[in-house]
């Protein structure tokens, strides 16, 4: 099914790079955080048809709080260091995982997600102000291709 969709819909890296010009025209001139976050996390999901695409904000010191997203019912709060989202946060970088049952400490918000990928989004002093986190309910669906693009997809929010 996957090689179907990407002969239809180009691969993965096009379908990429016509995205992020459509995010960029979305939210260019939008100031609001959260107004950019829903859009971004919508166009990603339709795009990519992933199980579940959103945000978690950084509220103080300990805690990732729920935000904007596309999908089923998700944890609200995360713990700094718990679950992959959490892990992202600490370590300060994107994670990339395979198989989230093979994930020390991995929160299992949904028995469906298989994989997922965690994106650290920092504002212009650098500080991590939210993180991106998107699962699939298949294993290894994402890669360094991902990593690279939603990278630089977050830096387009206005921060």
């Amino acid at each position: 099914m996957a090689e179907y969709l990407d002969i239809i819909e180009g691969n993965k890296s096009e379908r990429y790079t016509a995205l992020f010009s459509q995010i960029k025209s979305v939210i260019q001139d939008e100031p609001d955080l959260i107004a950019c976050m829903a859009n971004m996390a919508a166009m990603l999901h339709e795009t990519f048809r992933f199980w579940w695409t959103g945000f978690y904000r950084t509220v103080g010191d300990d805690w990732l709080v729920l935000g904007p997203f596309q999908g089923p019912l998700a944890c609200t709060r995360i713990r700094r260091g718990r679950g992959v989202c959490g892990t992202a946060w600490a370590e300060g970088r994107t994670q990339v995982v395979p198989d989230v049952e093979q994930f020390p400490g991995h929160i299992a918000c949904s028995s469906a997600s298989r994989s997922e990928i965690v994106v650290p989004v920092r504002d212009r002093g650098g500080r991590i102000v939210a993180v991106l986190d998107i699962d699939s309910a298949e294993l290894a669906t994402f890669d360094e291709v991902d990593q690279r693009w939603l990278e630089q997809i977050v830096t387009l929010l206005p921060l």
